[in-house]
């Protein structure tokens, strides 16, 4: 026998400040991303009182230094680079979790200087170029460059690293 749910009852100025503040203890989040969180709640669950702002709302979470969409981006762009993605799959990214335009192009330098380690990282990952078996034909070749691609890199430098024959010594200064 399955008991029938009561529904959650609406939600109130309180509830939604709690709510935020629980969402933010558990994840990094950007202003953005929590704003529509609590927007997707308050479709979801009702609203009961005054007009909500779930903008002004995650506002205050940043002021207050809960939320730092700089921080957010920063964090997100080392962690894609170790995983050896590129700077489109970074911009991509930040983008989707709503970080602003002025954070995300802070981050850009850092992201484009960082861009043959990250490239290096995703060749040995999957096994391209220096990192290969053996040289790679035309088939094989054409294959790596648009998996370097999807992953974000620029034609340049994925073609630099799909050239170098497998066991080549490789320095990331020298694909800058």
């Amino acid at each position: 026998m399955r008991t029938e749910r009561r529904p959650a009852p609406p939600l109130d100025r309180d509830k939604l400040d709690r709510l935020a503040l629980r969402y933010v203890e558990r994840f990094a989040t950007t202003r953005g991303r929590l704003a529509d969180y609590l927007r997707r709640k308050i479709r979801e669950r009702g609203w009961e009182g005054e007009p909500a702002d779930p903008d002004a709302l995650a506002d205050r979470m940043a002021e207050l230094g809960y939320v730092d969409d700089r921080a957010f981006a920063e964090a997100r762009a080392r962690s894609m680079g170790r995983r050896g993605l590129g700077a489109r799959r970074v911009a991509d990214a930040l983008r989707h979790a709503r970080v602003g335009a002025e954070d995300a192009e802070a981050v850009a330098p850092e992201v484009e200087e960082r861009a043959p380690e990250a490239a290096l990282a995703f060749a040995r990952r999957k096994r391209i170029g220096p990192y290969g078996p053996a040289p790679a034909d035309r088939e094989t070749r054409a294959r790596q460059l648009a998996a370097m691609a999807r992953a974000g890199h620029s034609y340049d430098l994925s073609r630099r690293i799909v050239d170098l024959g497998p066991g080549a010594d490789v320095d990331p200064d020298e694909l800058r």
